[in-house]
């Protein structure tokens, strides 16, 4: 993975050393949380065990020096094609899916303040009363400054997934690299939990993810990212330490990138 993560590396400028230990291969990152990854065993809402383990992961990640916005979903409280949005306007389906990623960034920000961790929310819509809105200048002045930016809202428009969002931050933020944090460790070539057999892409290229439809992220995402070569790494949030190996570079996950050098590896 090393020669992916050079490539990488020439998105920015150096990456930062490590205090102790092996150092970050980059020196800013987005992480795209989805928001059922926030219910951990519960069947909705936000179990408070995992949102504490997911920002003990995203604190190491910032004590490495790496400046750490993140992309929150809202599919643990609604989403506008779930079921329960069945017969709804899509429109105003997905505008209270955006509401949901506020309360899931309100909760996220809290958890970090408890853990001595500075951190804004930034809305896509504008809810003055509860959050920022979403300024670019000040958020990449927060992210300077060493301070957590968590995006909230998508993208601020219906029809468009957080997934969106997180490309279109992401390149908005100059970060070196999305970063999909899932219930799975990585993309397989089918569903591991049906299919035993599964084998899991250690790296793919973005033309083989979309004609493959990996679903490593929706169309739009996987596009946007391809086209600035912003590379995407998928791995488990709930695999302790997961997020800080694929900071330093170990293989973790899966990595995506437009290197049309990067085959098919599974393993």
């Amino acid at each position: 993975m090393n020669s992916d993560i050079s490539l990488v590396q020439a998105r920015g400028a150096d990456a930062p050393a490590a205090p102790a230990g092996r150092p970050a291969a980059f020196r800013r990152v987005l992480v795209k949380l989805s928001g059922e990854a926030l219910m951990g065993g519960d069947s909705y809402g936000i179990n408070r065990g995992v949102i504490e383990r997911v920002v003990d992961e995203i604190a190491g990640v910032v004590r490495l020096g790496v400046e750490t916005a993140v992309v929150i979903g809202g599919g643990n409280i609604f989403r506008g094609v779930a079921p329960g949005a069945a017969g709804m306007d899509r429109a105003t389906a997905d505008y209270m899916g955006m509401l949901a990623t506020v309360m899931n960034a309100l909760a996220l920000q809290d958890a970090m303040h408890r853990v001595g961790l500075v951190s804004r929310v930034q809305s896509a819509l504008n809810i003055e009363q509860v959050v920022e809105p979403y300024i670019r200048g000040k958020a990449m002045r927060y992210l300077e400054e060493g301070k957590v930016v968590i995006f909230a809202a998508g993208t601020g428009n219906p029809f468009f997934t957080t997934d969106t969002a997180a490309a279109l931050r992401g390149m908005e933020m100059n970060v070196d690299i999305v970063l999909k944090a899932t219930k799975v460790d990585g993309v397989y070539t089918d569903d591991p939990k049906t299919h035993p057999e599964a084998m899991r892409y250690k790296r793919l290229t973005f033309d083989e993810a979309i004609q493959r439809d990996l679903r490593v992220m929706d169309a739009t995402a996987l596009t946007l990212c391809r086209d600035q070569k912003l590379p995407i790494n998928v791995f488990s949030i709930f695999k302790a330490g997961a997020l800080r190996r694929v900071i330093t570079g170990e293989d973790e996950g899966t990595l995506v990138t437009w290197n049309s050098e990067v085959r098919d590896e599974r393993r």
